[in-house]
């Protein structure tokens, strides 16, 4: 039974949900990673980062600078965003877990990794720094 306790230990994560975001004009840019069971208040991250109202991108837009689909946004479409278009954000939440579990850019596919792996090496290697915000 003691085995049992230990792996379902090592198992356990939070899911995030990331979402890509815009302000109207679709000139700002903005991969929001937030804990899954947030519910997610436009106003309320747009004055985290003292930013213009944002919203969800189109679909078309998402698929052109992310190369993924509605419900399959991830932080590693950060690899694409060579010019720095897309602002990553972390919901401050997230950075307080150990690992998190997200999609693996697949809307089917999911994956488990070390939050500080994200935030201290993939994001660097990626060119990205990443703002992390109270909301």
């Amino acid at each position: 039974m003691g085995d049992c306790v230990q792996i379902n230990k090592a198992l356990d994560m939070k899911m995030v949900k990331t979402l890509f975001l815009c302000d109207r004009k679709q000139t700002e840019f903005y991969l929001f990673v937030t804990t899954a069971d947030k519910p997610f208040g436009a106003k309320e991250f747009s004055n985290a980062l003292d930013v213009s109202r944002v919203s969800f991108a189109p679909a078309d837009l998402m698929e052109k600078m992310l190369e993924t689909k509605i419900g399959a946004a991830t932080v590693f479409s950060a690899l694409l965003d060579k010019d720095n278009g897309v602002r990553i954000v972390f919901d401050q939440d997230v950075l307080a877990e150990e690992w998190y579990g997200c999609s693996d850019g697949t809307t089917t596919g999911y994956m488990k990794i070390k939050t500080a792996q994200i935030i201290c090496d993939f994001l660097q290697f990626a060119g990205h720094r990443p703002s992390i915000v109270e909301v």
